[in-house]
Order: C-alpha cells, then sequence, then structure tokens
C-alpha cells in the first residue's frame, strides 16, 4: 500500500473516532446541562473537519503538476487550513459567547447531570488512543499533517482534562458557575488553536518560511562547494513542508556552460544532503564580480 493511501486510510480512523465522541459528548452535554461538556464536544467536532481537511488535501497533493498548476498542489493543504481556522474560531467565540451569557443571566444555575463525567472520562481514553495511533502512523510515514493531527489530539487531552477538573469542582462545591466558567476557558483553548493555525498559514501563503535557520543551512551547504562565489539574490519559499529554492551564483567568467553546469549540480546536491524536504532549486549562474540591480532576495550578511 503506497504512502498516500496510507496517510487516508489513518485519517478515516481520526474521522470515525473523533465522530463517534464528537456525537457522544455534544449529545450529553445538550442532556446533563453541562456547557464545558458541549464545548468539548464541540472542539472534538473541529477535529473530524481537521481529519477530513487531510483526507481530502491527500488526494488533492498527489496530483502532478498541470499547465494551470506548475508548481504543483502542494498550497491545497494551506488553502484548507486557512478555511479550518476560521470555522474554530467562529466555534470558539460561539462557546464563550454562550457561557458568558449564562453567567450573566441572573438565573439560578444547577448541578449537571452525573453522566458528563463518565463520557469525559471516555473522552479522555479515545483522544488519547487516537493521538498515540496517529503518531505512530505519521512517524512510520514520514508524514507531518499525521503528525500534526496527532499533536492537536494530544492537546485535546489536556482540554478533556480541563472539563473533567471543572465538573469534580462542580460537585464537590456544588456551585453550578464553574460550569460555564469551565466552558469558557476551553472556548479560549479553541479560539487559540484557530488563531495559531490562522497565523501559520500566513506565512506560506506570503512566500515565506517558518523558520529562518534553513537560510544558515543553505549557505553552510554552499560554503561546502569549490569554485563557487557569492550566492545571493536568494528566496526560500514553502509549500506545505517542502521548500523551493531559487539564487544566484558567481561562478569564473572563462568557465564552459559544461563546467558551470557541473558546478550548479554539485550545489543542488550539496543543498539537498543539508536541507531536508527540498522540493526544487533553481540557480542562475553568473559571471564573477558581475553587478546587477538586485530588487529581491537575500544575501548571507543578511543573517549576522
Amino acid at each position: 500500500m503506497d504512502k498516500t493511501k496510507q496517510i487516508i486510510r489513518a485519517s478515516w480512523v481520526a474521522v470515525g473516532g473523533n465522530a463517534f465522541l464528537a456525537v457522544l459528548k455534544i449529545t450529553v452535554g445538550i442532556i446533563s446541562g453541562s456547557l464545558a461538556v458541549l464545548g468539548d464536544g464541540i472542539d472534538t467536532f473541529t477535529d473530524i473537519i481537521t481529519s477530513l481537511i487531510t483526507l481530502i488535501t491527500a488526494r488533492i497533493i498527489s496530483k502532478q503538476p498541470d499547465k494551470k498548476f506548475s508548481y504543483g498542489y502542494m498550497r491545497a493543504d494551506t488553502i484548507a487550513a486557512k478555511v479550518l481556522s476560521f470555522v474554530i474560531l467562529f466555534a470558539g467565540f460561539q462557546l464563550a459567547i454562550s457561557s458568558i451569557s449564562q453567567i450573566i443571566d441572573a438565573q439560578k444555575g444547577f448541578i449537571p447531570s452525573p453522566i458528563a463525567i463518565y463520557v469525559t472520562i471516555l473522552s479522555i481514553i479515545g483522544k488519547f488512543l487516537l493521538s498515540w495511533y496517529l503518531h505512530l502512523k505519521g512517524k512510520k510515514l514520514n508524514s507531518l499533517m499525521l503528525r500534526a493531527n496527532a499533536k492537536n489530539m494530544k492537546n485535546d487531552v489536556l482540554i478533556s482534562f480541563s472539563v473533567l477538573a471543572g465538573l469534580f469542582f462542580v460537585y464537590i462545591l456544588e456551585i453550578p458557575i464553574l460550569d460555564p466558567i469551565t466552558a469558557i476557558i476551553v472556548s479560549l483553548f479553541i479560539i487559540k488553536t484557530g488563531f495559531e493555525i490562522f497565523k501559520e498559514t500566513n506565512v506560506e501563503l506570503m512566500d515565506g518560511v517558518k523558520d529562518n535557520a534553513v537560510y544558515t543551512q543553505l549557505f553552510e551547504a554552499i560554503k561546502e562547494c569549490k569554485n563557487v562565489y557569492n550566492p545571493h539574490r536568494v528566496r526560500i519559499r514553502q509549500m506545505g513542508d517542502l521548500y523551493v529554492i531559487s539564487l544566484d551564483l558567481e561562478v569564473d567568467g572563462n568557465s564552459t556552460v559544461y563546467e558551470s553546469h557541473k558546478i550548479s549540480r554539485t550545489v543542488e546536491d550539496a543543498i539537498y544532503k543539508k536541507i531536508d524536504n527540498v522540493y526544487d532549486i533553481r540557480i542562475h549562474i553568473e559571471p564573477k564580480g558581475n553587478v546587477e540591480e538586485e530588487k529581491f532576495g537575500l544575501v548571507e550578511k543578511d543573517f549576522y
């Protein structure tokens, strides 16, 4: 079975597990009257969307480049994540508004049904198992999408623990207002997740990189090569978790086309060895000492 099919299968497991937990928690949250459990269910529902996006994206990014998208379809992952961030933010704000309204409302609250505690414990166990499964699959398949999804579910375990703690104090202290307060805390976790995804996708859509250390690795790789000078107009952008690299290099002006091409290939090989997940490298060769107006790109001194 190829990598794409295994990613899709793992994502379907995540969809099924999250769908079961989401329906269970939302239903119990409504029946028991616990906004905290309802909020936890809404957060789990966003995980279903995340897994479905992973499924759809896995199919799209596997498509070969064509006349319309000559760089391929990797950016589909980023666009989908941007849409997901809005969905998560909306769910978080809606939960926060509902919880605040219940606190402001002068009506006396009530103690949620004990079933809310049992469902929350089940959620913690289920989320932990899903996170463990996706982490193992992501590590085996070297899939950053699956590992990221596993990390997201690991965070969900912490959210469910906070819900469980809130419910525990509601029953021990018999203070119903603690339930909507816990729901507000959960909503803040949801909003934080949505904002982080929104902010992270901005970097890629603006043709940037999330970690500038990749530039340092690039210049170190070039230093290991002979007969190359003055790497400049260096530009690196991300497509998903892959890097697209463009740069200018200077060589001896008396070098033949064949010699210059050979030097260029040597530099490419050095970069591929130094930097993981390189999608494409474009090198423009210039004669040593060439001076031109450079509007774009970076040089090594920009990082010191």
